[in-house]
């Protein structure tokens, strides 16, 4: 894309609390980037603390240091002290991202109950602990919101991550649920749901030639979608300008679906 274009500001997100979790690599590092550059007050967590610290650095550099907290999310009790320690440096999170997840392929076959609870936990139950963790402070506030990230995986559907695919069709029914009993509390939930995109992690690992053919065959728009794109999406649901938007699920994934 044109590196001279000129992306929206959202003047109704500066100073906002923002909590991304595993912020420190892919689409969860560009949530970091785009909100900390729209002046919001953002906190993430991760494991990957080398990561996470040239993050930091580079936002320090740039004047909009982020703070990182390392967390590992499977581990309830962990994530629910982290939001507290957050919550007793900020005061409150108008914003929160549950990004984290692991997208390692697997066969059926492959599937016990150990690997199962495994990748349950990492992603989907930490997704409603988060939510669970920062209501109340949002509640106090009179308002909130909560982005929860999906995937169109379930939807194509993806065949090679049952597991994966199973845990990101059940978020849209949580998005929906948590969007209907605490709209009343001025908190808005929604769900995106990205396609095939090109982070480092999907470029090490997934991005093959063969792959790349299949992606590009099936989206409308012959191009890699990139995680700055999604982060974009992230901004304008989270501002002031989707006031009236929740429960729904925003697709980004270059007309695949």
């Amino acid at each position: 894309m044109d590196s001279a274009t000129q992306y929206a500001t959202y003047p109704s997100l500066r100073d906002k609390v923002v909590l991304v979790t595993g912020g420190a690599s892919g689409i969860g590092e560009w949530m970091v980037r785009a909100f900390a550059q729209q002046g919001a007050r953002v906190a993430y967590v991760d494991i990957q603390d080398d990561a996470a610290a040239a993050l930091c650095a580079s936002l320090k550099a740039a004047g909009n240091e982020p703070l990182y907290q390392h967390c590992d999310l499977t581990d309830i009790p962990a994530l629910q002290a982290t939001v507290q320690r957050v919550l007793a440096d900020f005061g409150t999170v108008d914003v929160l991202i549950n990004n984290a997840a692991n997208d390692m392929r697997h066969t059926l076959a492959e599937v016990t109950p150990e690997s199962w609870d495994a990748s349950i936990a990492v992603n989907l139950r930490h997704q409603l602990f988060m939510a669970q963790a920062v209501v109340p402070a949002m509640q106090r506030a009179g308002c909130g919101v909560i982005l929860n990230m999906s995937s169109i995986s379930w939807m194509i559907p993806n065949t090679g991550m049952p597991m994966y695919v199973t845990a990101k069709s059940a978020i849209i029914g949580m998005t929906r649920t948590l969007a209907h009993q605490l709209g009343k509390d001025g908190i808005r939930v929604n769900s995106i749901l990205p396609g095939a995109i090109l982070t480092e992690r999907q470029k090490r690992l997934w991005m093959t030639p063969q792959y790349e053919v299949e992606v590009l065959g099936a989206q409308s728009i012959k191009r890699h979608i990139m995680p700055e794109e999604v982060a974009r999406l992230a901004l304008f649901l989270a501002s002031d300008d989707s006031a009236a938007i929740t429960g729904q699920s925003h697709i980004i994934d270059g007309g695949w679906m």
